[in-house]
């Protein structure tokens, strides 16, 4: 995000937005290979986001807290550490977008499952090609010499 578009807030949704006071991000050094340039550079952005103190609605906060997500710690708080790209505004940008597709995916209402039952004729079968199955399997064996 450019530095005119921090005015704005991160839109979640159309009624949900975050102000930026509520997201904390630091430039650190990216690990791995790279060059001189990884160790003198800190290109990598780790952007921390606190779930309980955030005004998100509660509704989002429950969906959020209750997950089994790496990213989001014991204390209610959203990690990620971008440093795949190159240069701190890249990486600043894919760490707001991660960050953006984790709060929206938490508004998802999950269609309920109905169980279904399988119908009489296809119980049937399945019975029916068990009983053929077995009777194959006990015709196998040692021709018995009478």
């Amino acid at each position: 995000m450019a530095q005119a578009e921090l005015s704005d807030p991160l839109i979640i949704s159309r009624a949900v937005q975050i102000p930026w006071r509520e997201i904390d991000m630091h430039a650190i050094r990216a690990q791995g290979a790279g060059g001189q340039n990884v160790n003198k550079v800190a290109s990598a952005i780790h952007l921390r986001f606190d779930i309980r103190a955030s005004s998100l609605p509660d509704s989002y906060k429950e969906q959020l807290l209750a997950r089994s997500d790496q990213r989001i710690t014991a204390d209610g708080v959203v990690v990620i550490k971008a440093q795949q790209f190159r240069t701190q505004e890249q990486n600043r940008e894919d760490a707001l977008r991660r960050l953006q597709s984790l709060l929206r995916s938490a508004n998802v209402v999950r269609k309920k499952r109905i169980a279904t039952k399988p119908s009489k004729a296809a119980q049937r079968r399945r019975v029916d090609k068990k009983v053929k199955q077995g009777q194959i399997k006990k015709m196998r064996g040692k021709v018995g010499m009478e």
